[in-house]
């Protein structure tokens, strides 16, 4: 047979460059025993190649280009145009026709797109093209065909495809012609929960008659769910007037058809079915790719899972390289997923000793956590552990930090710590120079092994828990005693030692240095990376900036958004991405602003304590209660600035790393195993170890890397996951909200009112001082606009996260983990920010 024509039942699941996703999925069901697949034919690739590749193909390939003259629209629907008008091969109209009698030409058909980038297991593209139904005739089914060769070029279809990151003018249209069924009843059917993302659930929508009512909107569907072998829900349209489409057996028929479908593909699918004189037969199935991946176990028993990424305040995914090297730093074994990081808090559920300790210590970072793993208990998903006997079962995770001995009130001891990791670090810088090839990954394990030693530190984990102890006994005291709310934020303000906040106020004296100098802002708003240093010198002013400037990367040039990924560009590697900070504060800062912000801070502070401690002096035992209130601010004060130095030294080793990689993947490049550096980024350390020693690279693995990376980035992960692929979400129990009220955790007090300035990423747009910051999460690469601020407000971050210590320390208000806030809230909206009690309320 012609390859410009095939028939299903010589394709399969390796043919989809031929025949389109569809095609390729609905010849290898056709292999299924026990799967009835409507007989058709596909024109192929080849086809569309001959036809519309040969006559457009130079209108294509320009699709998109910023060059052209017309719009990406205005070029598609002139694409459009064109090949509904394209005449047909006579080789082509013969090899269709012969097929259709062979069907029988007098039925109708439908005809259906299966372009190779359709219904592929990380994009399903459902949809974006046309398909036409009961077609009657030859030569409405040539019609029909280059209507859906033109549907490729739809508005919507090629913004789907750009939305992807695909190439506008790559993708290829084959076409699928199947014989028509009069079905009783069709729908849709899920083996997953698509929604909860639960492998164990198989969803079925099902509707009287053809399912393209309820797949345009037009009618309702019945829907059922089974787990196991049970209908666990049902319910039914409103005007089938209490009776299903399906039987309980054709539901659960149904269901073991998916199950066969999905066991035979290797994930679950998204599964079009009908139902003719009570036989099942199934017209499409494609992969569901917005389903969470789930962690790979190594037993098949019931687990639960809490994302890193919502303690770090980065929930993006890594790259391979990145998420292996901080998950050998990991104090505990973590599991990836999705390009994401997860702890596995099974067995501590389980036991109903640890169990109220980690739900308590999750509620207070993350109340959301909290209340999602709470309802997997209540509904018995996890059982109960016998009580564990003796003090033994209070005891830490292994692989945690080892208890804190008691710690003296002694600033030298934070002064020691920092001495220490400084030398630590100079020394690394040092003896990782000259490394290469397998030496370098060697002495970088090495590093990584010294680095959690330094970690666990029984004398470092004294100074960060005596901070967070001293911050929780204020709050608690200072409330039961005189009811103020959350003391300890304004206690803290201006704190010493949080290198956090100094580099926010270090960026403003930057800005100090070169305000004077406009040649030089102006270079700053116009530079590349590249052009960055070039030239700076030669400027007014420019000396002095080039001084200020790489005297802040030199301390800071570590840092970048997203840096507990290796694979992060540094500041150090692309200074633009803090110079709109910079010239932020070039035009909002006052000169000396950095100063005076800090010391209001430390006023603001001491004027609190002296407040609480002469109104504690009129409370009964008020001279002992003073005393201690005054030696636990004095603690507070001298070690909650520490909590923010161990990811800053962790950041500055993954930098030496970085920095001694590059250099070895610059000679991987030379001697052709790579194509570019960050192809290495794709590969696991481990990984890039063999391909040092073997000097040979797997280039399917690294293609295969990239695109699921891709596709990881389109995801969005759960706080919560199970074994089950259960995304399980948890809520505020605050009771019912007014309209317009959002909730979230309330991290740094105060109320006040502001325009929002809604930023998905730190490069989205400029903040203007009072803004309130309006984002998915934040890091420490952010801490330079929080002087800024007005407020903050997250999606993403708990009590002790990084953006949550910072705004308290700086005196901004914040509510964070307020779920939908850069949907519900819009850029310039003015919203009411109650740091006190979590609550934001939207005015206009």
């Amino acid at each position: 047979m012609s390859t410009l024509v095939l028939r299903l039942d010589e394709v399969g699941a390796g043919d989809a460059r031929l025949v389109g996703g569809k095609g390729a999925n609905l010849g290898e069901l056709r292999r299924i025993d026990g799967v009835s697949v409507p007989d058709g034919l596909c024109v192929t690739t080849a086809a569309f190649e001959r036809v519309v590749g040969a006559a457009l193909g130079a209108e294509m390939a320009r699709l998109g280009e910023p060059t052209a003259k017309d719009s990406l629209a205005a070029q598609a629907e002139a694409l459009r145009a064109q090949i509904e008008a394209l005449p047909l091969p006579d080789a082509l109209i013969t090899a269709i026709s012969h097929e259709l009698h062979r069907l029988g030409a007098e039925g109708a058909y439908a005809v259906r797109s299966s372009a190779t980038v359709e219904d592929s297991a990380s994009a399903s593209f459902a949809g974006q093209s046309d398909t036409a139904l009961n077609v009657v005739g030859v030569e409405a089914v040539l019609h029909a065909l280059r209507a859906v060769w033109a549907s490729l070029f739809t508005d919507r279809a090629v913004s789907a495809r750009a939305s992807c990151g695909l190439d506008l003018h790559e993708a290829r249209m084959a076409v699928v012609i199947q014989r028509m069924l009069r079905p009783q009843a069709s729908g849709v059917m899920f083996t997953a929960d698509p929604v909860s993302g639960h492998r164990g659930r198989v969803c079925v929508e099902a509707v009287l008659g053809l399912g393209d009512a309820f797949v345009s909107g037009q009618a309702q569907a019945d829907r059922f769910t089974v787990h196991g072998a049970q209908i666990i829900e049902g319910a039914v349209a409103p005007e089938r007037s209490g009776e299903p489409t399906l039987t309980d057996a054709q539901v659960l028929g149904l269901a073991a058809l998916g199950r066969r479908i999905e066991a035979h593909f290797g994930q679950p699918q998204d599964i079009e079915w009908c139902l003719v004189d009570d036989r099942l037969h199934v017209v499409q199935s494609r992969p569901i790719t917005t389903l969470f991946p789930v962690p790979a176990q190594t037993d098949d028993g019931f687990h639960v899972y809490v994302s890193v990424g919502h303690q770090q305040m980065m929930t993006d995914p890594l790259r391979p390289l990145g998420l292996s090297v901080f998950q050998a730093t990991a104090l505990r074994p973590m599991v990836s997923a999705g390009g994401r990081l997860f702890i596995d808090l099974t067995q501590q559920l389980r036991s109903p000793v640890s169990r109220p300790m980690v739900l308590g210590a999750l509620g207070r970072s993350d109340p959301l956590i909290q209340d999602a793993l709470t309802s997997l208990i209540e509904r018995g998903a996890l059982g109960l552990d016998p009580p564990a006997e003796g003090p033994a079962a209070a005891s830490p995770a292994p692989g945690g930090p080892p208890p804190s001995p008691p710690v003296a009130d002694d600033p030298a001891l934070v002064a020691a710590l920092m001495e220490q990791d400084e030398a630590d670090l100079v020394a690394l810088e040092r003896e990782i120079q000259g490394r290469s090839g397998a030496a370098l990954i060697q002495f970088i394990r090495e590093d990584i092994g010294r680095l959690k030693r330094s970690l666990l530190d029984p004398q470092r984990n004294a100074v960060l828990m005596a901070g967070f102890a001293a911050s929780a006994w204020l709050n608690e005291k200072m409330f039961g005693w005189l009811g103020v709310s959350s003391a300890a934020d304004t206690l803290s303000l201006s704190a010493p030692n949080n290198v956090t906040t100094e580099m926010g106020l270090a960026l403003m004296e930057v800005a100090d240095r070169i305000r004077p100098f406009p040649e030089v802002v102006r270079h700053l708003q116009t530079t590349t990376d590249e052009g960055f240093w070039r030239g700076l010198l030669t400027l007014y002013g420019g000396p002095q900036a080039h001084a200020a400037l790489s005297g802040f990367v030199r301390r800071y040039g570590a840092r970048c958004v997203g840096e507990i990924d290796l694979t992060r560009p540094r500041w150090a590697e692309s200074p633009t991405a803090f110079v709109p900070l910079l010239l932020t504060n070039v035009l909002n800062a006052p000169p000396g602003e950095a100063e005076r912000r800090a010391e209001r801070g430390r006023q603001a502070a001491a004027a609190m304590a002296a407040e609480l401690v002469a109104r504690l002096g009129q409370l009964p035992e008020g001279a002992e209660k003073a005393q201690e209130t005054e030696a636990m601010i004095s603690r507070l004060r001298t070690f909650t600035g520490y909590r923010e130095h161990p990811k800053f030294s962790i950041v500055r080793r993954y930098w030496a790393y970085k920095q001694a990689l590059l250099r070895e993947l610059d000679s991987l490049v030379d001697a052709g195993l790579l194509g570019q550096r960050d192809d290495a980024f794709f590969l696991t350390l481990d990984e890039l170890a063999e391909v040092i020693q073997t000097q040979s690279v797997n280039a399917a693995l690294l293609k295969r890397r990239r695109a699921e990376h891709d596709h990881h980035q389109r995801l969005t992960p759960p706080r919560v996951l199970t074994s089950d692929g259960e995304r399980v979400a948890g809520a505020y129990r605050r009771g019912p909200l007014p309209e317009g009220v959002l909730v979230g955790l309330p991290v740094s007090v105060g109320v006040v009112e502001g325009r929002a300035r809604v930023l998905l990423s730190m490069g989205d747009g400029a903040i203007e001082a009072g803004d309130i910051l309006v984002t998915p999460f934040t890091d420490p690469s952010w801490t330079p606009l929080f002087v800024h601020l007005k407020a903050l407000i997250t999606e993403v971050g708990g009590l002790m996260t990084h953006g949550a210590v910072i705004a308290r320390e700086l005196g901004v208000p914040a509510v964070v983990g307020v779920v939908g806030a850069t949907q519900h809230i819009r850029d310039g909206q003015r919203v009411r920010v109650d740091g006190t009690q979590g609550t934001v309320e939207l005015l206009d």
